[in-house]
């Protein structure tokens, strides 16, 4: 096993089925996007549809057939496909503007590709294919749930129905001090970079909720003026809810004096044991300080899932940590995954409602910037220091 970059297990055969899985799950979405929907609206947290597509298609040729092993890069399938599809260098605002492949040529794309891996998987297995096989599982999987965010901001009808009820528990749990281990190891299996290495830190001991915050616990933060309450939000959270001119959860309405709350292309009312999603870090630091607590640590957050009362997994959890490197962080090949993103995005732990069941694992590190509403994200609070 190759300890710098490790792989789960997976035979070639395990890999190609599981690739091809992935594309069932990305296909549903394409057949339930509406007929004038490969465009979409022009948007800094959306890509267009026909360029994910592509984009996918691409990073997959990219790793798992043109990784030369100096490190070097062959020639594409497709004639030009860099300068349409890779996002390391195709500037966001003008993937609109570029002259993509229509999506029955996308498709015939995406065959030649997945036949090609799957070739290469059954002929030369060995840990590099391995890697960038999962690497692309993986990162297909991430853009389905970019894909799930998309058809939720649109208002679209999903392929299926999303589970956003999780038991609330009034209890909070306290939990004593201590040395909490962040990271993880080469025998974890496969691991993204900025999980890199396992190391230990200390913390105090605290308290913090059992089950993330309700949507009906939420409701009662916005009735009492939560957002005009400049007290309870840090600068700048207070500035971004003034340029935002926030006064409400981004998928909320009042009908008739009551709130509602859009689930894609359905409104229903708030629920007590609906997860609060779609908050963004200072909504979700308001909340807190409102109760007079804070966001936990990703620390607080590890311990916690140690105790079988602890209720994760249905949201993507807004920690008090800024995205940083591990000490010792040494970027992976797919150097733009983690490093660009550091010191300006915050940490999220738990898988939300939509996220694939491999990626919901304690120890996954996701990031958005603060201000980001869009993905299915929600939190819990901790006693304050």
């Amino acid at each position: 096993m190759n300890r710098t970059r490790p792989v789960s297990g997976y035979s070639a055969a395990q890999l190609i089925d599981r690739l091809m899985q992935a594309r069932k799950q990305l296909r549903q979405f394409i057949d339930a996007l509406p007929a004038d929907g490969w465009l979409g609206p022009r948007a800094g947290h959306l890509n267009p549809p026909l360029w994910e597509y592509g984009h996918i298609v691409w990073f997959q040729e990219r790793w798992c057939l043109r990784e030369r092993p100096d490190g070097t890069c062959g020639p594409s399938l497709l004639r030009g496909a860099d300068a349409l599809y890779d996002s390391s260098s195709v500037p966001h605002d003008i993937r609109w503007d570029l002259p993509l492949l229509q999506p029955a040529a996308v498709d015939d794309y995406a065959d030649e590709v997945a036949a090609a891996v799957a070739s290469r998987l059954r002929s030369g297995f060995d840990n590099d294919i391995a890697y960038f096989a999962e690497l692309c599982l993986y990162h297909e999987l991430m853009h389905i749930e970019a894909w799930w965010m998309a058809f939720q901001n649109l208002g679209y009808a999903p392929p299926e129905l999303v589970d956003v009820a999780i038991p609330q528990f009034a209890q909070r749990l306290t939990l004593p001090g201590g040395e909490v281990e962040l990271g993880s190891g080469p025998d974890a299996g496969f691991i993204f970079d900025n999980e890199k290495w396992r190391h230990t830190v200390p913390i105090s001991a605290f308290d913090i909720d059992a089950s993330p915050v309700s949507e009906t616990a939420f409701a009662e933060f916005v009735d009492a003026g939560g957002y005009q309450r400049k007290s309870v939000w840090s600068e700048a959270g207070w500035a971004w809810r003034t340029a935002s001119e926030a006064s409400h959860p981004v998928y909320w309405r009042r009908d008739a004096g009551d709130w509602q709350v859009r689930r894609f292309d359905r409104w229903q009312p708030p629920g007590e044991a609906v997860l609060m999603l779609h908050v963004n870090r200072y909504e979700a630091e308001a909340f807190a300080a409102w109760q007079g607590r804070r966001l936990p640590v990703a620390a607080q957050w590890l311990c916690a899932t140690t105790r079988p009362e602890f209720q994760w997994g249905k949201a993507w959890e807004w920690l008090r940590d800024p995205f940083v490197p591990y000490p010792g962080f040494v970027p992976d090949p797919y150097r733009d995954y983690s490093q660009p993103w550091f010191h300006t995005h915050g940490e999220l732990r738990g898988g939300g409602p939509v996220t694939d069941r491999s990626l919901t694992y304690a120890g996954f590190r996701n990031f958005y910037l603060p201000d980001r509403r869009d993905p299915f994200a929600g939190f819990r609070t901790v006693s304050a220091d």
